[in-house]
C-alpha cells in the first residue's frame, strides 16, 4: 500500500495541478522551513459565500513537501474558511498516507502552516496552526 502512496506523492510533485499564481487574489501568504530550504506560498481566491473558489502554490523544495501542497490546494477548493480554519498535521498526513519521521514531518506540514496562517491573516506562521 505504501508503495501506491509514494506513486501519488511522486505524481503530484512531478504534475502538479494547483502550481501557479492567482492575479487577483484574496489571500496571500508564504514561509519557508529553515531546516532543509523548503519554500512554500499559498494563494486563494475567496467567493463571496465565504468559500474558496481557486487555490495555487509556488515554491521549492523536496517531494514530500510540494506534493501535499498540491493535494492540500485540491482539497481546500470549494470549501467555507472556517472548515479550513480546522484542518490539522493528520488531515494532511491521511492525504499523503504513509509514515513520516521528525524531518520530513516539516516538509510536509509546511503548506498547512502557510495556508493557516494566511487564513488567519496572521503576520506570521508558527507551529501551533498545525497541532
Amino acid at each position: 500500500m505504501d508503495d501506491l502512496y509514494r506513486e501519488i506523492i511522486i505524481e503530484h510533485y512531478k504534475n502538479p495541478s494547483y502550481r501557479g499564481h492567482l492575479d487577483p487574489h484574496d489571500i496571500a501568504f508564504e514561509d519557508s522551513n529553515p531546516l532543509c530550504g523548503d519554500h512554500i506560498k499559498v494563494e486563494l481566491r475567496i467567493g463571496a459565500d465565504g468559500t474558496v473558489s481557486d487555490a495555487r502554490f509556488d515554491g521549492h523544495g523536496c517531494a514530500i513537501s510540494q506534493a501535499s501542497a498540491d493535494l492540500l490546494m485540491e482539497s481546500i477548493v470549494g470549501k467555507p474558511l472556517a472548515e479550513i480554519r480546522k484542518l490539522d498535521k493528520q488531515d494532511v498526513l491521511d492525504m499523503l498516507g504513509i509514515e513520516l519521521g521528525p524531518v520530513r514531518l516539516k516538509c510536509a506540514l509546511l503548506s498547512l502552516k502557510v495556508l493557516k496562517a494566511g487564513v488567519y491573516g496572521l503576520g506570521e506562521a508558527n507551529d501551533d496552526l498545525i497541532q
